[in-house]
């Protein structure tokens, strides 16, 4: 098996095969992400490689494969032809699999349109990973995520609809002080109409080499403490009306909140409102990401 660039996975995806499908980023202009800053610039691998990969997985792992993630950074953006003769290749090599999953942004969800996501639900997409980071659009537009509120909410439905799972992740503190009310209400009210399967929280951390480092380190950018981050993580939970399982699944965060919502929402607002009792220098440093 052959891999080029860095190769991210989600957390969920820890037990998951990888077979790399795409190379890089096509956007790649994301102020707070460095990951392929540096390159390599982004390309779709040939299909006849990526098979020729799919089998030698299976020769090393026989039928123990129940899940395969298709790497890097925008797999959703392979033209929907080529991604649907690997999954349909992937499920005839590993009959006993369970979930296919890539990571796609929006602007490229969208791109797809209502019937392409059909097809790749046919041909045995089970999940997308999307960053959605905000449904604040001035934040969107600051963060250069490439994408808007309104088309995150249409790429979202259209996943669901196409009986895909949807996996969204929210990056807390990315709208810095100046506009963390506004982040936690406008995310909200993106998702509360998209209503995705997974909410998976992330707190903003900044990474080396990145444009929005420089912002923090000129002041321009002010972070959030460990309290605000929470106050604003209880005001993003406050105003989700769906019901969708919520974690914090990642080492970024102050503390860990899972549960399925709404049932779980008063929970987890004692557990923030406990830890805000504690005191501030108890949570992890600050910290400056190189990964």
């Amino acid at each position: 098996m052959r891999y080029q660039g860095p190769i991210y996975r989600p957390p969920s995806e820890a037990d998951s095969l990888l077979i790399q499908a795409t190379i890089g980023c096509p956007h790649n202009r994301c102020t707070f992400c460095m990951v392929y800053k540096n390159g390599p610039k982004f390309r779709v691998r040939d299909v006849a490689e990526i098979k020729e990969d799919i089998l030698e997985a299976s020769e090393i792992y026989r039928q123990k494969v129940r899940s395969l993630f298709l790497p890097a950074g925008n797999t959703i953006a392979m033209k929907t032809h080529d991604l649907c003769e690997i999954l349909d290749f992937a499920r005839k090599v590993f009959p006993g699999i369970e979930r296919i999953t890539v990571y796609g942004s929006s602007q490229y969800i969208h791109k797809k349109g209502p019937q392409g996501l059909k097809r790749l639900a046919d041909a045995g997409l089970s999940r997308i990973h999307v960053g959605l980071e905000s449904g604040d659009d001035v934040i969107l537009k600051r963060i250069k995520k490439g994408t808007f509120s309104q088309e995150q909410i249409e790429a979202g439905k259209w996943v669901i609809d196409a009986g895909i799972e949807l996996s969204l992740y929210v990056i807390l503190g990315i709208g810095g002080k100046n506009r963390t009310i506004s982040h936690a209400r406008e995310t909200a009210k993106v998702l509360n109409q998209i209503e995705p399967d997974f909410i998976r929280l992330r707190t903003f951390v900044p990474k080396i080499n990145t444009p929005l480092l420089e912002e923090v380190q000129s002041q321009s950018f002010k972070m959030l403490s460990p309290y605000e981050v929470l106050h604003e993580t209880a005001l993003l939970i406050k105003n989700i009306q769906v019901s969708s399982y919520l974690t914090s699944d990642h080492y970024t965060n102050y503390i860990n909140l899972e549960g399925r919502l709404p049932e779980a929402k008063n929970r987890l607002l004692d557990k923030i409102h406990a830890a805000l009792r504690k005191d501030e220098k108890s949570f992890r440093p600050f910290f400056i990401g190189t990964a």
